[in-house]
């Protein structure tokens, strides 16, 4: 057993959309392949990863750095103790050798979206979903029969008006959403507010629409945000300043007591830690949307978990972002409180299995060995060009 080959390939995941920071007119997405010799069902094991949107590809660092360490290592030297298997711990070892610690940047991109195609391979040579697989590892052998998800949109795009939010959301929730999440920052407090009762007319009651910053607020604009939306209830206040900011997270937990969550753009367990310490979340209310496509993969990913425990929160707590099948099955083979959603954006990386839809606010995994990439049908053609 050995690893023949890692290679990346960019593509494009552009649209017209934009949030509070950014917009998505040049967004970019690298997929990683691992071919493997092994052989299951008479097919070439390959496992595929790629890293969540929000990040550009990171095809540079990739042919440059890690990749050309997984290819040039010794292959036995990849494996588990007894050969059977690939084993993800040593290949990230070996992708972060002679890597300082901290200044995580994109790095923790191109390792994590490496991670997610070594954990697809592990599970496809294994024979199981990874949730399962997971599962035995981790979680006493029980995995999540399925998993709660919300949807994620309500971006601020050209000529869209409060009428195509609503729109969209009552598409959403004829999907079997219940729980929809929608930007604001990007636009006056006032207009944000029209939006929001908008998306409200749609989706009832505040617990059902969640908003998100962004990160893009200081102190002050967070707090008068804060303050206008505490009359409606919401499900959750998103990122409200800058990730790494924990003592004005903090403080707005202070003027802010219905329920926060942040954590997509911290890519390290002790960023994590930071976060719990020092970032004022509580943890009967608030939630953390830790990424492991983003933060180094699931190997780190572990590490982090294990943090949250050590800081007295419940796992639960945890929905991560991405909207993927990768942070799917981390959800219900690990036990997480659910994951985030993109139905209709950065297509074809979106979404979950065909076939498999959202009854009301939960989706069921396929028991297919892997990830599942291969029964995305319009994903799957997109990820295996980079085998052609």
């Amino acid at each position: 057993m050995r690893i023949l080959e890692v290679r990346e390939k960019t593509f494009s995941i552009a649209s017209p959309i934009a949030n509070a920071f950014i917009d998505f007119s040049k967004m970019t997405c690298s997929v990683v392949a691992v071919i493997t010799d092994v052989v299951r069902d008479g097919k070439q094991v390959v496992g595929f990863g790629f890293n969540s949107n929000g990040r550009y590809g990171v095809g540079g660092l990739l042919r440059e750095r890690f990749l050309p360490r997984l290819n040039e290592a010794d292959p036995e030297s990849l494996l588990t103790e007894d050969g059977s298997n690939l084993d993800p711990f040593r290949i990230w070892a070996t992708m972060m050798r002679n890597e300082k610690p901290g200044g995580h940047g994109e790095r923790s991109v191109a390792v994590g979206a490496t991670d997610m195609a070594v954990w697809d391979a592990v599970a496809k040579i294994e024979g199981k979903p990874l949730y399962r697989v997971l599962a035995d590892r981790y979680s006493g052998g029980v995995a999540d029969d399925k998993v709660w998800v919300y949807a994620a949109g309500g971006y601020y795009y050209p000529g869209k008006d409060t009428k195509g939010l609503q729109d969209e959301f009552q598409s959403y929730r004829d999907r079997g959403y219940r729980v929809c999440k929608m930007k604001i920052g990007g636009a006056s407090l006032d207009d944000d507010i029209r939006r929001i009762e908008a998306a409200l007319e749609i989706v009832g009651d505040g617990k059902n629409l969640a908003v998100d910053v962004n990160g893009r607020f200081d102190l002050d604009t967070a707090i008068q945000y804060a303050d206008a939306l505490k009359p409606y209830n919401l499900f959750w206040y998103e990122e409200v300043g800058d990730p790494l900011d924990y003592a004005l997270n903090a403080e707005i937990a202070k003027h802010y007591p219905l329920p926060m969550a942040t954590g997509e753009n911290l890519f390290s367990h002790q960023d994590a830690r930071n976060l719990l310490k020092f970032g004022g979340m509580r943890k009967d209310i608030d939630f953390l949307q830790f990424d492991c496509a983003l933060s180094y993969g699931l190997v780190e990913y572990l590490r982090t978990l294990e943090v949250v425990k050590e800081e007295g929160w419940s796992t639960r707590r945890i929905v991560p972002h991405g909207g993927h099948q990768m942070s799917l099955a981390i959800a219900a083979g690990l036990h997480l409180g659910g994951n985030e959603s993109y139905p209709d954006v950065f297509k074809p990386f979106c979404g979950f299995a065909d076939g498999y839809a959202v009854e009301d606010g939960y989706v069921r995994l396929p028991d297919a060995p892997g990830v599942g990439f291969e029964l995305k049908g319009e994903l799957f053609k997109t990820m295996k060009t980079i085998l052609d």
